[in-house]
C-alpha cells in the first residue's frame, strides 16, 4: 500500500480524482468529513445511547456521544503525530501533492468520530439481542430463506458493518450516504471482511467483520480505490488501511481509561485503585506536588486521566512509526497497545472494569431489560414488514406500519434486505426512544 492511494480525497460519484494541491485550506475535505459526521441525525442519537451505564442520571457519566467526542479528540493528536514523522520520511507527500500533518490528523479523527455510529441501544448487548433475535429467537425461522452470509450477519449483528452502512448507504436525496471521503471511510473500517468465515485467523483484521452483504459493492468501491491489500482468494478480506490502527488506539486509550473513571467516579471502584494503577502509567509525568494539592476524588482521577492518555498517545505513535512497513503490507496483526510496554498495567484496568463495572449489578439488570425491548421491537417490526410484503396484514401491522418511517422499503423483495433495514432501524434509536416505542407497544404508555 502507498501513502498517496491511502489518503484519497475521492468521495462517492466522482468522476475525477481529487487533488490535494487544490483543496480549500480554509475548509480541507477531510474536514468536511467531520462536519458531515457531526450533523447526521445518527451521530445525533449517540447522546442518549449507552457506553457503559445504561440510562444513568449522574452528569460525568459518558454515553456514546462524549466518548465519540473523546475518541475523535485523541483520533486528532494520534494522527497529526504520526502525520509529522511520515512527511519527514515521505517528503514528496508535502513536497509534491501537497498534505499536511494535520491532514493525518483530520483523516483519524473524523473515522473515530464515527466509530461508533452504528452502535444499537444499550451498548454491545443491544447487538448481541438483535443477534440473538435471528439466532435462536422468532427470527430464526428466516434461516432457510436467506444465504448463510446474509443470515450471518443477522445473526452476528456488528455495529461496525451497520456503521459502514449508514455512512454509505444511498438513499432517495442522500446518494453516497453522507459522501465522505474514502481515506476516512477506509480509516474507520477496523475489520474489512465479511461475516463468514468466522476469525479465519488470529490477525486482529479477523476479529470482526465490516460490512453487510447490502454493502458489498459499495465497501469493494472503497477498497479498491485505497489500494488496500486483498488477504483472501476466495472471500472478501482486506488488510487494514492503516490509519485504521490509530483509531483503533484512539478507541481502546479511551474506553480503558474513561471507563476506569467513569467506574470511580461512580463509587464502583476505590480510589486506591485508580491510584495504584493509574500512577504506574505516568510515574515520569506525575507532578506530586500538584497532585497532592488536589482535594477531591474527581480532581485527582482527572488529573491521572489525563497524563495517563498523553502517554497512551506517544507510546502509539511510537509504536506505529516503527512498525509503519509492516503495517503498509499488511503484515501487522494485533493492535498497537497490544505491543506496549504498558500492557500488563492496562490489562489490569480492563479487568478492574469487568469485575466492577460492566459486571455490576445495575449494568446487568438494564442489559436484561434491553434484551426485551429489543426482541420485542423486532418481532413486531420484522412482522409487519413481512406480513406486508405477503399480503397478509393485520390490523395491527397497519398501525405498527404508519409509525416505522418510509427509509424502511417494505415493497423490498429481498427478505434480507427488508429484514436489515429493519435492524438498522432499531439501531439508530436511542436507550430513551426504543424503551418509549416498546412501551407503547405494550400499552404501557397510557396516563390513567
Amino acid at each position: 500500500m502507498n501513502w498517496e492511494q491511502l489518503l484519497s480525497l475521492k468521495r462517492f460519484g466522482d468522476t475525477n480524482k481529487r487533488l490535494r494541491k487544490e483543496q480549500d485550506e480554509t475548509r480541507l475535505g477531510f474536514e468536511v468529513d467531520y462536519d458531515r459526521i457531526i450533523f447526521s441525525s445518527e451521530f445525533r442519537s449517540l447522546q442518549d445511547k449507552t457506553q457503559v451505564i445504561p440510562l444513568s442520571q449522574t452528569d460525568f457519566v459518558h454515553t456514546r456521544l462524549t466518548h465519540s467526542l473523546e475518541v475523535s479528540v485523541v483520533g486528532r493528536s494520534l494522527g497529526r503525530k504520526v502525520g509529522i514523522k511520515l512527511l519527514e520520511k515521505y517528503p514528496h507527500l508535502q513536497n509534491i501533492h501537497g498534505y499536511h500533518a494535520n491532514d493525518f490528523g483530520a483523516i483519524v479523527a473524523s473515522a473515530a468520530l464515527a466509530h461508533d455510529i452504528g452502535n444499537p441501544p444499550f451498548g454491545h448487548s443491544g447487538e448481541k439481542a438483535i443477534g440473538e433475535f435471528f439466532k435462536s429467537g422468532a427470527g430464526k425461522k428466516y434461516k432457510e430463506q436467506l444465504s448463510p452470509k446474509e443470515y450471518q450477519d443477522l445473526c452476528d449483528f456488528e455495529g461496525n458493518a451497520n456503521g459502514f452502512k449508514i455512512l454509505t448507504e444511498s438513499r432517495v436525496g442522500r446518494e453516497g450516504g453522507l459522501r465522505l471521503s474514502y481515506a476516512t471511510l477506509g480509516a474507520f473500517m477496523k475489520y474489512p471482511k465479511e461475516s463468514l468465515p468466522k476469525k479465519p485467523t488470529k490477525h486482529i483484521a479477523d476479529k470482526k467483520y465490516g460490512f453487510f452483504q447490502s454493502e458489498k459493492e459499495a465497501f469493494l468501491d472503497v477498497v479498491t480505490d485505497l489500494g488496500l491489500i486483498s488477504r483472501s482468494e476466495t472471500d472478501i478480506s482486506y488488510a487494514r488501511h492503516p490509519l485504521t490502527y490509530l483509531v483503533e488506539a484512539a478507541d481502546d486509550i479511551c474506553y480503558t481509561i474513561i471507563d476506569f473513571e467513569d467506574g470511580i467516579n461512580l463509587g464502583l471502584i476505590q480510589e486506591e485503585y485508580a491510584l495504584e494503577y493509574l500512577i504506574k502509567l505516568v510515574r515520569n509525568t506525575l507532578n506530586i506536588q500538584k497532585y497532592n494539592e488536589l482535594s477531591n476524588t474527581q480532581d485527582r482521577i482527572s488529573y491521572l486521566r489525563a497524563l495517563t492518555i498523553n502517554t497512551l498517545i506517544n507510546e502509539a505513535v511510537d509504536i506505529f512509526i516503527k512498525n509503519e512497513e509492516a503495517i503498509l503490507k499488511g503484515e501487522f496483526s494485533s493492535a498497537l497497545l497490544d505491543k506496549s510496554m504498558y500492557e500488563a498495567q492496562i490489562n489490569d484496568i480492563i479487568k478492574i472494569s469487568i469485575d466492577n463495572v460492566y459486571n455490576s449489578p445495575e449494568v446487568l439488570d438494564k442489559e436484561v431489560s434491553g434484551f426485551e425491548v429489543l426482541k420485542t421491537l423486532l418481532h413486531i417490526y420484522t412482522t409487519a414488514v413481512n406480513n406486508n410484503f405477503d399480503g397478509t396484514l393485520t390490523e395491527f401491522d397497519k398501525i405498527i406500519l404508519k409509525k416505522l418511517p418510509n427509509t424502511i422499503n417494505t415493497e423490498e423483495e429481498s427478505l434480507y434486505k427488508r429484514l436489515l433495514s429493519v435492524c438498522n432501524y432499531v439501531s439508530v434509536l436511542s436507550d430513551s426512544k426504543a424503551i418509549m416505542e416498546y412501551k407503547k407497544i405494550k400499552g404501557l404508555s397510557f396516563n390513567i
